[in-house]
């Protein structure tokens, strides 16, 4: 199951969607050295911001910053899987 919020989402439930993005990232806990996925991610949003400050224009960084949220939503989903296959299966 992949895990996403969408455009609507987003633009229709901005507190929802905040919501839904904050429980993804409590797995960063779980992950080796979660600043190297996540400084490189705020990097990209500021000189994403700046550069968009009264353009009109492509947003320029946009695809730098979708890859690195991208890699960071991979590893919280891994260890997501990692936690859901060390449950003990409750069976019949």
């Amino acid at each position: 199951m992949a895990w996403v919020i969408g455009r609507t989402e987003a633009m229709n439930d901005p507190v929802g969607a905040r919501r839904k993005a904050l429980a993804k990232l409590r797995g960063l806990e779980e992950i080796d050295d979660p600043e190297s996925l996540v400084v490189p991610i705020l990097i990209d949003a500021i000189l994403m911001a700046e550069s968009y400050r009264g353009a009109r224009h492509e947003i320029t960084f946009l695809n730098e910053l979708t890859r690195s949220v991208d890699a960071l939503i991979r590893e919280l989903n891994a260890v997501e899987k990692a936690k859901e296959w060390a449950e003990p299966v409750s069976g019949a």
